[in-house]
């Protein structure tokens, strides 16, 4: 009896530390992650946007490759509308 009652404690507190573990992992852990991860693609795409911007005031337009074609991105002015009296 004295046997059976310690694998039950061991098992309960094996459960226990596992359910404590996956809390730290859900709570703690992965928003860390997920923080990093979008901390990440923002830099990126600010890196992109950078360089995009700095082609187009070196040479004004850029060049971006899609598949097997290229885009070509150029400033744009809008039309200024006259003012009619």
């Amino acid at each position: 009896m004295v046997n059976r009652t310690n694998v039950l404690i061991a098992t309960l507190v094996l459960i226990i530390v596992l359910l404590a573990a996956v809390m730290v992992y859900v709570f703690f852990i992965k928003p860390q992650i997920a923080g990093y991860t979008v901390q990440k693609q923002t830099e990126g795409v600010q890196i992109a946007v950078n360089y995009i911007l700095a082609q187009l005031q070196q040479n004004g337009f850029v060049q971006i490759p899609v598949g097997n074609q290229t885009l070509i991105l150029v400033p744009y002015s809008p039309p200024q509308q006259q003012i009619q009296q």
